[in-house]
């Protein structure tokens, strides 16, 4: 039987991001082997440089 990682609860992010949509966002980066603090990052760096995502 696989164990997982206890979901995220808390999170420090200078965006407002519902609990759920980043918790599956989180487990999708956990199993692709990604780090979401970096991607959500990156992510918002161009949507502030762009207005698109």
């Amino acid at each position: 039987m696989a164990t997982y990682p206890p979901d995220p609860r808390k999170r420090k992010l200078d965006y407002n991001i519902a609990q759920n949509i980043y918790d599956d966002f989180a487990k999708l980066c956990s199993r692709k082997g990604f780090a979401p603090q970096v991607i959500l990052e990156k992510l918002m760096a161009k949507f502030n440089q762009t207005g698109q995502v």
